[in-house]
């Protein structure tokens, strides 16, 4: 099963932060947001189906593969009985265990500072970012 966002890159995204990666349908990204890397969004996780927030909660491995122009980074991680997976505009992939409401997936391999530099490089110039969720 799988879930398809597409979000834009900005000329603020650094993708930086050590422990978290983030997309995000708000239209804006501050220099601050060391972690996000796509905003724009077309979707958030108000839009998964309830069968989809049961296969992400119960799932051992969640891979999300993002691709820019070609160019793909794949992270994988876990799901959590405890996901909440309501989060209006946020979606968080983090390797620590923390779960709030914008968090997909805990425990993954890579967060924003592990991402492919050339796709970081192709969001800073705007580029379209297709992020997909695959279970």
């Amino acid at each position: 099963m799988e879930f398809i966002i597409k979000a834009k890159g900005h000329k603020n995204v650094s993708a930086t932060h050590k422990t978290t990666l983030e997309i995000t349908k708000e239209n804006y990204l501050t220099p601050t947001g060391h972690c996000i890397i796509g905003i724009n969004a077309d979707k958030s996780m108000a839009d998964f189906s309830e069968e989809f927030k049961e296969k992400l909660r119960n799932a051992k491995k969640i891979v999300v593969e993002i691709e820019v122009e070609g160019i793909k980074d794949v992270i994988v991680g876990e799901g959590h009985k405890d996901l909440i997976l309501n989060h209006p505009t946020d979606i968080v992939i983090r390797k620590s265990n923390y779960i709030c409401p914008r968090t997909l997936m805990i425990k993954a391999n890579k967060a924003a500072k592990d991402i492919n530099r050339e796709i970081v490089k192709k969001l800073k110039e705007g580029k379209d970012l297709i992020f997909k969720i695959i279970i």
